[in-house]
């Protein structure tokens, strides 16, 4: 069948759509996820087997319209399947707009401290469950007791996890947004972003993770645009990857939805999408007092000017 999923997401994901394709098995078309018009006119290109939806994006952090694109593919008999581990279903319930299958990272936000390794997948419907778990019961994709029993523990304290990562990322966006040193900001908090008020709409919260790029230091070579569109050139792969070695508090690490904060530049990933700028920043902000956070950010942006 034929896919429609975002030029960005999930870097895995893309990979396993491309591996789909490599074996014959189904045909993709990327397309900006927040550009609604784009996504419905790519549904009616082809017959269409299933939209690959992600909001907030990763990294991106494109905010795609679920109500109007789950309905336009339910209107279509297309089925609807949505990422959306960056918001959790505390902030984000795509099944309350329609979707018929919700996937989770549950590594990130449900277990909480970076120590799991699990996947969890919700389903509208019966005929989908039923799908989900003869797949699961022929590949063996089944947790064991001891990562069951650490997933549980995780979800007894999420909701104050999320509150509180919440909080610090928007505190730690709006200051990026007004520092000289930074080129661009993307969050769903930000008033000024392309998705705020289609995050306002839909979502119980913005999420708890910031992308942003530092402007070009000196010897730095900046690059063109950025993702925000912003006119302040941003300092591509050096002054990130300067501003990722000089940080104490924050950890330079891929996972992200745990306690304890990360950062790290997106584009270092030989698959990384090419459309993601060389010198984004994804923070994954954490529970520490957010003045640390913000301390260890300021010194690390001053060590790469």
């Amino acid at each position: 069948g034929r896919i429609v999923l975002p030029t960005c997401s999930y870097q895995v994901g893309q990979h396993f759509a491309d591996d789909l394709v490599r074996r014959g098995l189904a045909s993709v078309e990327r397309v900006k996820i927040d550009d609604t018009e784009a996504v419905i006119q790519a549904l009616d290109a082809a017959p269409t087997a299933m939209l690959w939806l992600e909001s907030p994006t990763n990294p991106m952090m494109e905010v795609a319209d679920l109500p109007a694109l789950i309905g336009a593919a339910r209107a279509r008999g297309i089925v609807t399947v949505v990422d959306t581990t960056f918001a959790t279903p505390l902030v984000q319930r795509p099944l309350e707009f329609g979707a018929d299958v919700v996937v989770h990272s549950v590594t990130k936000y449900f277990a909480g401290h970076s120590d799991l390794v699990m996947g969890a997948v919700a389903c509208a419907s019966a005929e989908f469950d039923a799908l989900v778990r003869e797949y699961r019961t022929l590949h063996g994709a089944i947790p064991g007791p001891v990562e069951a029993w650490l997933a549980l523990r995780g979800m007894r304290t999420m909701a104050l996890r999320v509150e509180r990562s919440q909080a610090n990322a928007l505190e730690l966006a709006r200051r990026l947004e007004a520092d000289p040193r930074v080129a661009w900001v993307r969050h769903p908090g930000l008033e000024k972003d392309p998705g705020h008020a289609r995050a306002a709409a839909q979502m119980d919260g913005f999420g708890s993770i910031v992308t942003f790029e530092p402007t070009a230091g000196p010897g730095g070579a900046p690059d063109a645009g950025g993702a925000a569109g912003g006119a302040v050139a941003g300092g591509g792969a050096p002054a990130a990857d300067a501003v990722v070695a000089a940080v104490r508090l924050w950890t330079p690490a891929t996972s992200l939805g745990g306690v304890e904060s990360t950062l790290e530049r997106r584009r270092r990933f030989d698959g990384e999408s090419a459309e993601v700028p060389e010198g984004l920043i994804r923070l994954s902000v954490g529970i520490e007092d957010v003045e640390d956070l913000w301390a260890d950010l300021d010194q690390a942006l001053a060590a790469a000017a």
